[in-house]
């Protein structure tokens, strides 16, 4: 089981790098037993989503997962404060969140196709 970014989501959602200490929450949250399936639309085959919530030094998190069901490979697609327009509601209701998901699943499947991505260990 890996943890997956894409070089795109990780610009977006970090800048140029992962900061170690959110490298370090984003590891101690992409475990399965410890996220909620959420709702998505427009999703690649044998894949869902997963809402975690995590604790940094900069305060409360809210993370998106993609989960690939047969390979148990998560991939990030969202590292939200709880107050950001998406991260205050992660559900397909939320128009912000609901917006950006489907931006966020373009440019990680492109990233995958062009091979632009790193793995984390899990």
């Amino acid at each position: 089981m890996a943890l997956i970014v894409g070089y795109s989501i990780r610009q977006l959602e970090f800048g140029e790098t992962i900061p170690d200490q959110d490298k370090s929450v984003l590891l101690r949250a992409a475990r399965v037993d410890l996220t909620t399936p959420i709702k998505g639309e427009d999703l690649p085959k044998g894949t869902r989503l997963l809402k975690a919530y995590a604790t940094s030094p900069a305060g409360a998190k809210r993370i998106v997962f993609m989960l690939v069901v047969e390979e148990g490979d998560l991939f990030l697609l969202f590292y939200r404060n709880k107050n950001d327009p998406v991260g205050e509601n992660i559900t397909i209701k939320n128009k912000a969140f609901k917006t950006q998901l489907s931006k966020h699943l373009d440019v990680l499947l492109t990233d995958i196709e062009n091979g632009r991505f790193e793995t984390l260990e899990i």
